[in-house]
């Protein structure tokens, strides 16, 4: 099993960051978080990260005169750390393919709806305004496309007849919380394969190791 160092990219209040630290804590991940970053300065990620002595930098986009500029720091922070594996919870910004290359593979992102449908910044708006009667979320790892790389793993909700955007997104968060750790943990025990566009998940071998 590899020993990974995590560093966690996020813009707001954190939720999934909350969620993979308690599964850390629960021993259910086998891997520590390394960094936290936030790119905007009050994110409530920050202090959730700092509440547990981990070490928390924001690296705000405005502060620097070009988009290169801005993910060389973030870059920069992650490598200094040590990180090992990029996990995107609730981070808001595109990433160039720069700044994937540099971690190719080893990006995982969450998203609000049942990839490839409805990817980008609304997908709870696009959904509800399509019609559709499931939503979900999908967790995936990142390549130079929008919300387009291998999927890992998805979950669904329901979409009743009077949500709105902020009732379906509160329920599909519930899943988020649930699949975002689950899919870190197959990462880091070695047990996903990338074929093409199709993300194998390896069985547990017996004994309970790999």
């Amino acid at each position: 099993m590899r020993e990974e160092k995590l560093g966690i990219l996020c813009s707001g209040r954190g939720s999934n960051l909350a969620s993979i630290i308690e599964a850390i804590e629960r021993g259910e991940i086998p891997a520590e978080i390394a960094v936290v970053i936030a790119d905007k300065r009050d994110a409530y990620a920050l202090e959730r990260a700092r509440a547990k002595g981990i070490p928390a930098v924001a690296v705000v986009h405005r502060d620097f005169a070009e988009r290169a500029d801005f993910e060389r720091a973030m870059l920069d922070e992650l490598h200094a750390h040590g990180v090992t594996l990029v996990v995107l919870a609730g981070f808001m910004r595109i990433l160039s393919p720069v700044f994937v290359h540099a971690y190719t593979g080893r990006i995982l992102n969450i998203h609000p709806a049942l990839l490839p449908s409805f990817p980008g910044a609304h997908a709870h708006r696009d959904a509800l305004a399509y019609g559709v009667k499931v939503s979900g979320c999908t967790v995936h790892f990142v390549d130079e496309g929008m919300d387009s790389g291998p999927i890992i793993l998805q979950a669904s909700v329901p979409v009743m007849e009077d949500d709105t955007e902020e009732t379906l997104a509160a329920r599909v968060l519930e899943q988020e919380h649930r699949i975002f750790p689950e899919a870190i943990k197959l990462y880091v025990e070695d047990r996903l394969r990338t074929d093409g566009r199709r993300v194998h998940i390896l069985p547990v071998a017996e004994g309970g190791s790999l």
